[in-house]
């Protein structure tokens, strides 16, 4: 979907169409959401941004405090119409999807219709990749944003992305691309030319070999309807780091609340309780404990996540808490939810 959370936004408040618009938290750590393309034109805003960056790049544009659950419902309306065109569809976010069109007659057809009908019942607009596998079609879609549709070989993909830096394939993150970089290895042609040996010296057996296949774009991973749900989490981030105990047991309280709410509403229940840490100084430490039986109750899951924060007993102040619960006795994932489905939200005060 192009700019997703923005334009729902948009939908439901058309005067702010063409105006550059930013969906983002209010909080001196948010981060920006999505921006709409006139935002992302104008001042280079991007998701994953921090909005402070954002706003003072553009104190103009209109900022929104973000709406998952319009955003849910407009996501819902839209795999609803990809599921009635065809067979196969695997969701992996609110906004994105792959769909298989290996049997169909005319692949571009089928996937401008189904554009067509989501523009036309939903007044939203979607970009389309088709290609050989699942990591190509993802980086086709990109081509043609906004409201595009491209078809893209391998044999031509490996040409057009020769000279292209190895952060284009989607996984390859910015660490893993500068490390590349201090080793000469500055564009895909380059990795894919290079000795897997040396590759699996710097990266390990596993990523080195990874790395040299997706630098030429191979991907076998096949569509899955279902996704199995390893856990559910719910996290926040606080404003100012926290250093008092109060605060940061109630906050797991009202954490392990909203879990087992969400768990509740999808009839799912764990046996394995844990807690996520981050100090002032991006320490990042987890604790869990597993209970005799799954468990969706907030009092117990509150209690463990609990007991483990005051065993734990941070040195330092709290920059991100949050509560897990995995283990789970029914394990087959909602439609809009990802394998580790994650919550975020912001704590009154």
């Amino acid at each position: 979907m192009d700019a997703f959370y923005a334009s729902v936004e948009l939908r439901r408040r058309p005067e702010l169409k063409g105006k550059p618009v930013v969906v983002c938290g209010s909080g001196p750590r948010a981060v920006v959401t999505t921006a709409s393309y006139e935002a992302r034109q104008m001042a280079g805003i991007h998701s994953a941004m921090p909005a402070a960056i954002a706003r003072r790049r553009l104190p103009d544009a209109i900022y929104i405090h973000p709406d998952f659950t319009a955003y849910r419902e407009a996501s819902r309306d839209v795999m609803a119409i990809l599921r009635r065109n065809a067979e196969t569809v695997e969701v992996v976010g609110l906004d994105e999807a792959y769909i298989e069109l290996t049997d169909l007659f005319s692949p571009k057809s089928t996937m401008r219709r189904i554009a067509a009908e989501i523009r036309e019942e939903t007044g939203l607009t979607c970009s389309v990749g088709i290609s050989e596998n699942r990591l190509l079609a993802k980086i086709t879609s990109e081509l043609g944003k906004p409201a595009g549709l491209v078809v893209l070989s391998r044999k031509e993909a490996l040409e057009r992305f020769a000279d292209s830096s190895p952060g284009l394939v989607p996984g390859i993150g910015p660490k893993t691309a500068v490390k590349l970089e201090k080793m000469g290895i500055r564009t895909l042609a380059t990795l894919r030319a290079e000795d897997e040996a040396l590759l699996t010296e710097a990266f390990g057996p596993r990523t080195g070999l990874w790395l040299h296949a997706r630098s030429g774009f191979a991907d076998d991973t096949p569509l899955s309807v279902e996704r199995e749900t390893k856990s559910q989490s719910a996290e926040t981030t606080f404003d100012v780091d926290v250093a008092d105990r109060g605060q940061l047991e109630s906050s797991l309280a009202s954490l392990s609340e909203e879990l087992c709410r969400r768990l509740r509403t999808r009839d799912l229940a764990g046996r394995t309780i844990g807690i996520k840490v981050r100090l002032d100084d991006w320490t990042n430490v987890t604790r869990s404990h597993t209970v005799e039986g799954p468990t969706n109750d907030p009092a117990v899951v509150g209690g463990v996540a609990l007991d483990l924060l005051r065993a734990y007993d941070p040195s330092r102040p709290v920059r991100l808490l949050g509560v897990r619960v995995a283990s789970f006795e029914s394990d087959v994932a909602s439609e809009d939810e990802s394998p580790e489905a994650q919550l975020h939200f912001s704590l009154p005060g």
